[in-house]
């Protein structure tokens, strides 16, 4: 597929301005980033994406590719808002390195910020909650007293499209990246996490593998009188991908944030048991006394990562 034209003109590199360069990662471990400058988009504003490529990589020798979402989080804790990091480039490095996963690319969209929300909560069941409480998250949601939860409405099928339809037919001709539905996966945390198995499930033909860290079922920040966990199992009832050629991951803390978690999630599980999913191609793991952070995920990330990406 040819990418669009604009998308060639546009799109800017490492060889950005010296006061963009400051922004940019520096992996600890083995592999090279680099940074596409504010990718452009029909759907979505145009934000950062991080592209790594593990030791070793070459145009001759096509390579798996891993979407991740909150891009920012995942290289170096020194560019990060909270200092913490999940390590992805020495996680994967030490599993390529030991033979258990393919090399494979690591395709890191940054978040829009205030319109993080909007673009990770998934569109469909959202579209599926009573008007009146729709409206009310919409209007009266906040992340804390200042902040409101939802800069705008949700767009979370258009952040799809961006990735589906501009940014990985970039990827697929700039880099040597095998194109299959098996070798094409995605991974998040918290609402990363909800955006995650909703791609797999809007674009089954596209994504063969989501690993869904901490997942944020309750799409707030409570669970009384909250709607949303029932619209999203009913939206994963009817939408989850064949079993035979996809693999899904969730998991969870016991602290902070993922306290609220585990009713929740036994939920889902339930529904993916119904759909036909196995140990072979689904797990949950719980983590008692892992909290809601950076340092928790980087801290269980190679499970996840064998999983989904792991040597057949």
């Amino acid at each position: 597929m040819k990418i669009p034209v604009f998308l060639t003109l546009a799109l800017l590199l490492t060889s950005c301005a010296a006061g963009d360069k400051k922004r940019i990662p520096h992996p600890d471990s083995r592999g090279t980033l680099e940074r596409l400058e504010q990718f452009p988009s029909r759907y979505v504003a145009p934000r950062p994406v991080d592209v790594w490529l593990p030791a070793g990589y070459n145009q001759s020798t096509p390579c798996q590719v891993l979407y991740m979402h909150d891009g920012q989080m995942l290289f170096d804790s020194t560019t990060t808002w909270n200092q913490q990091e999940w390590g992805v480039d020495e996680c994967l490095t030490q599993l390529i390195a030991d033979k258990k996963i393919e090399p494979t690319i690591v395709v890191a969209v940054w978040n829009a910020g205030e319109g993080r929300h909007p673009e990770y909560f998934p569109q469909k069941p959202f579209e599926k909650l009573p008007v009146d409480f729709r409206d009310s998250l919409l209007q009266q949601a906040k992340r804390n007293a200042q902040t409101p939860l939802f800069s705008k409405n949700i767009v979370s099928d258009n952040y799809l499209k961006f990735l589906t339809e501009e940014l990985k037919p970039f990827i697929d001709e700039k880099y040597a990246t095998k194109k299959g539905v098996e070798h094409t996966f995605m991974a998040g945390s918290s609402m990363g996490g909800l955006i995650s198995i909703y791609a797999i499930c809007e674009y089954p033909g596209i994504f063969g593998g989501a690993a869904c860290l901490s997942t944020h079922w309750p799409g707030i920040f409570s669970v009384e009188n909250n709607p949303i966990p029932a619209a999203f199992t009913d939206y994963l009832a009817n939408h989850l991908p064949d079993p035979a050629s996809h693999k899904i991951y969730f998991d969870y803390g016991t602290a902070t944030l993922d306290s609220l978690y585990e009713p929740l999630q036994l939920q889902v599980d339930t529904v993916m048991r119904q759909a036909g999913f196995t140990e072979e191609n689904w797990i949950t793991l719980k983590f008692p006394g892992a909290d809601h952070s950076e340092r928790a995920w980087r801290d269980r990330l190679a499970t996840p990562m064998l999983f989904l990406l792991g040597k057949k």
